[in-house]
């Protein structure tokens, strides 16, 4: 996976977003104006891509437990959030699955209103 591909990818889902709320390298795609994925662009740049994803808390530490690429989220709450270092032993397929997981438990958080907007947008 590139950046185009992280970014077509994030940004055809309903309802999302793009934004730089911390600084100007770190690339945020939001759903409902709550975050799902977050990701260094300098850090692409050098070769070292990685992804901040929601995850479920017991789903995360099977994953930290089975995959070397998948840690506690950086700079994030490390019971909800996973940081995957892109290009090591995580297959894309698995990547988009994880997008996919945190897009719909942050969407599924929203109020059913907001929920019904998005989807109807």
């Amino acid at each position: 996976m590139n950046i185009l591909q992280l970014y077509e990818f994030c940004l055809n889902k309903k309802g999302v977003t793009e934004h730089f709320p911390f600084d100007e390298d770190t690339l945020v795609f939001k759903v409902g104006g709550k975050m799902f994925c977050l990701t260094s662009l300098s850090e692409w740049e050098k070769g070292t891509p990685s992804l901040n994803l929601k995850c479920d808390p017991e789903k995360a530490i099977l994953l930290r437990e089975e995959f070397q690429a998948i840690k506690p989220g950086y700079h994030m709450s490390k019971v909800h959030w996973n940081t995957i270092s892109i290009g090591n032993d995580v297959t894309n397929a698995l990547l988009l699955d994880l997008i996919n997981h945190s897009y719909e438990l942050v969407f599924t958080s929203l109020s059913k209103k907001l929920q019904q907007e998005i989807a109807q947008s």
